[in-house]
């Protein structure tokens, strides 16, 4: 890991700027990471979906359903781009629900005059197994972004000025300003030049 960002590094970086020496812990829990995996594996299917609607359907013996193939892959595309943004909690409860509507879809093509009923299962299998991480890496960001009940946080007796209010009055008074820098800043408070 020292020899990417070492590498990185030096990308971006100027000759007397700093470098990073070590990188702590990220912020990053199991759960976040697990949400972002999910969010990349949505783009995946997604893009699968919308690209190989007919071979997926051909596969599962569920021909004519090629235009719900690819809105599905629209929707599994906009859930990877909420699970993999600020708001990762509602991509990941969006996919759960997705996989009750892939669940009830696979489920019509159980027909005992499919001849793929087996492909079906199989399909089913799978989509039951994500589910389940679904609903796990769902409800543990969920839980981790819960407040536990706490009323918001109120900020309204603090100024932002750390000595108080009353002793920042004049303090750019006592600023030792250069002589050429007097001209502007005697115009940004409304002297005529």
């Amino acid at each position: 890991m020292t020899y990417l960002t070492e590498i990185t590094s030096k990308i971006a970086r100027s000759e007397g700027d700093p470098k990073v020496v070590s990188t702590g812990p990220s912020s990053l829990g199991a759960a976040d990471r697990l949400g972002r995996a999910l969010g990349w594996f949505s783009f995946g299917l997604g893009i699968a979906e919308l690209l190989a609607a007919r071979r997926i359907t051909r596969a599962l013996g569920m021909g004519g359903k090629e235009a719900l193939v690819r809105a599905y892959g629209a929707r599994e595309i906009g859930a990877g781009v909420l699970c993999l943004s600020i708001d990762q909690q509602a991509g990941l409860w969006s996919r759960v629900a997705g996989d009750g509507v892939d669940i009830a879809t696979l489920l019509t093509g159980m027909k005992s005059g499919n001849p793929k009923r087996d492909n079906v299962m199989l399909a089913l299998a799978v989509v039951l197994g994500v589910t389940a991480l679904d609903i796990v890496a769902a409800q543990a960001v969920t839980s981790r972004r819960r407040r536990n009940g706490a009323e918001p946080r109120s900020y309204s007796d603090r100024s932002g000025y750390p000595k108080g209010i009353e002793s920042s009055r004049g303090a750019a008074k006592d600023l030792k300003i250069p002589a050429d820098m007097r001209p502007a800043l005697a115009y940004s408070r409304g002297a005529q030049p």
